[in-house]
């Protein structure tokens, strides 16, 4: 009995700490997405510190890597941010969250490499008017932060990879009505 409280306690710690890092990145994610999907971003344009780092890696193929920029990497962030900020698949959204970080982060330095051409990183699209717009220094800053809370929650997360939160499970024995 003792070794199964002592089990149950470090589940508890263990979920304790993941629960921030889970939220935190989540609402991140989520605000970012949502501030870049198309229709709403689309009256600040293009952000130029994300979109020239992919004109000057991917050349003949910018059409599509635009489209993907601009239509389906804010629907990306939005759906893993809702995922941990609900703790749906909790793991396996903090792993998709690892390219997605690195895109982030490579793109940031790339700007910061190009000296004081870009005032803003676009992080946030609309949001930025109410959180501020941040430079590639900072965003490289909430870059590597993000990055260590997706490993936390990789390697910290008390449950499995294929687990919801509490409040999406019924308890064993409880019938459906």
């Amino acid at each position: 009995m003792g070794i199964l409280k002592l089990q149950l306690e470090n589940r508890r710690q263990r979920a304790l700490l993941v629960v921030v890092p889970c939220l935190f990145l989540g609402a991140v994610l989520l605000i970012a997405g949502i501030g870049k999907l198309p229709g709403l971003s689309d009256k600040l344009g293009a952000f130029p510190g994300q979109t020239e780092f992919f004109d000057v890696i991917f050349g003949a193929f910018w059409p599509t890597i635009a489209f993907f920029i601009n239509n389906i990497l804010p629907w990306v962030e939005t759906v893993l941010g809702l995922a941990l900020v609900l703790g749906i698949f909790p793991r396996i959204a903090a792993v998709l969250t690892l390219p997605l970080i690195a895109g982030f982060m490579t793109s940031n330095i790339w700007a910061i490499s190009h000296g004081e051409v870009f005032e803003s990183c676009g992080c946030f699209g609309i949001f930025a008017e109410i959180f501020g717009a941040m430079t590639p220094w900072q965003a490289l800053g909430l870059d590597i932060i993000l990055l260590f809370l997706a490993l936390i929650i990789i390697l910290f997360h008390p449950a499995g990879f294929l687990t919801f939160r509490w409040w999406f499970t019924k308890p064993k024995g409880e019938r459906s009505r």
